[in-house]
């Protein structure tokens, strides 16, 4: 297994990714595609009563997708210390990995919530133009855990891809990146 919290350095390379946004009731999920540079929203599970149960799941729907690797959004302080709840998901997401036999990244996920919501907005109406229903409030929420996870991949993608330097190869390959 391989962890690499900053993308940078020796890691194998990838083709399909999962992003995650761990949260306490729901997991946001995404599928990226490493050639692309893309992520979608993919699917809002259900958190288990262990982490071992998520693990499973998480595994099963890495299957499907022939997903090669995990990037699990990290919820950083505001000023980028780690507090209880990054702790919580490192252990989680390290426990993940290692049922599933797939490399991790973490990667900073600072506001990705309050990004997807400005991405699809605020939830509907109810049918006669009052509060939403609690299922739509719930739909909405898993909604934004999806979203928030395609984000939390993609900046992840957009920071690995590195910078192409086509004037020193001429083919527009990806320029070597040092080791930090």
């Amino acid at each position: 297994m391989s962890v690499n919290d900053d993308g940078r350095g020796e890691a194998p390379r990838l083709r399909r990714v999962l992003g995650i946004d761990l949260g306490e009731r729901r997991i946001g999920v995404a599928l990226g595609e490493v050639e692309t540079h893309s992520a979608l929203p993919l699917a809002t599970l259900s958190r288990a009563r262990t982490v071992d149960e998520d693990a499973r799941v998480v595994a099963r729907l890495a299957a499907e997708q022939r997903a090669d690797g995990l990037v699990v959004g990290l919820p950083l302080n505001a000023d980028g210390s780690e507090g209880p709840q990054a702790a919580t998901t490192r252990e989680w997401a390290v426990a993940v990995a290692v049922a599933t036999g797939l490399p991790l990244r973490f990667r900073d996920e600072r506001l990705t919530s309050v990004r997807a919501e400005q991405r699809i907005g605020g939830p509907a109406r109810g049918r006669s133009g009052g509060p939403p229903s609690a299922t739509r409030r719930d739909a909405h929420r898993a909604r934004i855990d999806r979203e928030a996870a395609a984000l939390i991949l993609q900046d992840d993608l957009d920071a690995t891809a590195g910078p192409t330097d086509e004037s020193a190869s001429g083919r527009g390959q990806p320029a070597e990146r040092g080791t930090e």
